[in-house]
């Protein structure tokens, strides 16, 4: 099993000190003590890792023995998420997360039975931040998961106009989504509906032709997973 990785933003030094909350999480919740390895990523790339040095309720020591950096993966998975209800909103983000989606912009979309206010956009993007940041970690990525503010119908229209493969998923929908070419480079911009469906307003404004996954329907909270998967699984997964 892999070494434990925690968020940590400037990585300059021979020995790093992980405090606050990542540090209290690694002491006390995961109980890392003495001896054993962790990595330490600043989310954009770069990482480190050591043994820990020191060791306390509130803080772990690391010394640094190996450094390195990723580069940000091609292409880049752009998941646009109609804001599902309740928990299968969390549900969504952490495997989208976790499949590897670089960046998920929720949606206001016609049917997502989101009413947009200053608190609660504020909220939402706060508790989708915060469960794309814990899952990163989770799934050891060393270039976490974005989370972009909530987006209107027509900022995700403007976002299909300039992605390098866009992609509108729709029960309706005659092509299947295996049917694309994948390309190398750009952004791929997946757009997921929210349980209610694509409003036809919406498809006319994204002036993209759908395609489908397969036979079955599957709730907004797991298409996206199914999809984005389907998509690494002919680019970067290869």
């Amino acid at each position: 099993m892999g070494v434990a990785v925690f968020f940590h933003p400037d990585l300059v030094g021979d020995e790093l000190v992980l405090d606050g909350p990542e540090g209290r999480h690694a002491a006390v919740v995961r109980r890392i003590g003495v001896g054993e390895r962790i990595r330490l990523t600043d989310g954009h790339g770069a990482w480190v890792e050591g043994p820990v040095v020191g060791a306390s309720k509130a803080a772990l020591t690391v010394a640094v023995d190996e450094r390195g950096s990723v580069a940000a993966a091609e292409p880049r998975v752009v998941v646009v998420q109609a804001v599902p209800k309740g928990e299968r909103a969390e549900l969504a983000v952490e495997m989208l997360t976790e499949v590897g989606a670089d960046v998920i912009v929720p949606w206001n979309a016609e049917r997502s039975q989101f009413r947009a206010s200053p608190e609660r956009v504020e909220k939402t993007l706060a508790k989708w931040r915060a469960w794309a940041f814990e899952a990163s970690k989770q799934s050891r990525r060393t270039w976490f998961a974005e989370v972009a503010p909530i987006a209107s119908t027509a900022e995700v229209a403007d976002r299909l106009a300039h992605a390098a493969l866009p992609v509108v998923l729709h029960e309706e929908a005659t092509s299947p989504l295996a049917s694309l070419q994948v390309p190398p480079s750009g952004d791929i911009v997946l757009v997921i509906g929210p349980e209610g469906g694509i409003a036809p307003t919406e498809l006319k404004t994204f002036d993209v032709d759908p395609v489908r996954l397969g036979d079955t329907v599957l709730r907004t909270s797991t298409a996206g997973v199914a999809a984005a998967a389907a998509l690494l699984a002919r680019s970067r997964w290869t």
